[in-house]
């Protein structure tokens, strides 16, 4: 909002849809699935809008001048709003939790426009749902200094992760990236680098969201487990970005077929959801 107004209007106006879906669904139960499909017409088209419209048009331009033809369709210069694929995702989720039963609607606007825009976990998540956030909400919270000093020890271990692991590796591996010919070794130590870059950056932020979500007197899920631990490709998703990747799950993979089909519809589910 600080840096662009009209970022808010994105963000209100995708809270706004989903919190009377979630009332009309509760009063014309009779409706529900048409509320749920204005619901995910409406945030889908945003995100679609605003993350993908340039994206799609770029990739349109390059066909066009492989095949020998001469594009013209305008790049449109769209601005990426920030934290705008974390608040469509819980905003939708809270329909589809309403529309399957799993959620109550709420009668307070206040306390739904607080899950949707706490700020520590707006930008890059967890991404939370409302049946676990929703209920901190509307609770009342005092002082636990137990909680307060978790809270310290996750912000400062997220910076040290971040200030002094993540940035300061970042400089070698974007040195290295940028050479025109370097040495298969030089590859093989700045890939292993960014590896170790990636995965202390994002959970650093993650471990700072969560430490000011303490002090605040919330809990939010448990982004990262140990990633580089897993066995398999399965099992790196279950511990990688674990919010995202279970609202993957939940929301996509499972209503595509991917937990009850045959295998050539778990391997259909599984690359659509990727592929989502």
């Amino acid at each position: 909002g600080w840096v662009h107004p009209w970022f808010l209007l994105l963000l209100y106006g995708s809270a706004s849809l989903d919190f009377w879906v979630g009332r009309g669904m509760a009063r014309w139960p009779e409706r529900k699935k048409r509320l749920l499909t204005l619901s995910l017409g409406g945030n889908l088209g945003l995100l679609a809008y605003f993350k993908y419209c340039d994206f799609f048009i770029e990739n349109v331009n390059t066909l066009l001048s492989a095949a020998g033809l001469s594009p013209s369709l305008p790049v449109l210069g769209v601005l990426l709003p920030v934290g705008i694929s974390f608040y469509t995702f819980q905003t939708m989720s809270y329909s589809i939790d309403i529309y399957r039963g799993v959620v109550e609607p709420r009668k307070s606007y206040l306390d739904y426009l607080v899950y949707v825009s706490f700020f520590p976990q707006l930008v890059a998540g967890p991404v939370e749902r409302a049946g676990t956030f929703l209920t901190q909400v509307e609770r009342d919270r005092h002082f636990d200094a137990e909680q307060w000093m978790r809270g310290i020890t996750r912000i400062t271990w997220g910076l040290f992760k971040k200030l002094v692991v993540a940035d300061t590796i970042s400089i070698y591996v974007d040195r290295v990236f940028v050479l025109q010919a370097p040495t298969q070794l030089l590859i093989a130590a700045a890939t292993i680098g960014f590896a170790i870059q990636i995965l202390t950056d994002f959970s650093g932020y993650t471990d700072i969201a969560r430490g000011v979500a303490n002090l605040l007197g919330f809990e939010l899920v448990e982004n990262f487990k140990h990633p580089y631990l897993a066995t398999t490709p399965s099992d790196f998703w279950r511990r990688w970005h674990i919010s995202f990747s279970s609202w993957i799950r939940d929301y996509l993979y499972i209503p595509l077929g991917g937990s009850r089909g045959t295998f050539m519809q778990m391997t259909g589910a599984t690359f659509g959801a990727m592929l989502l």
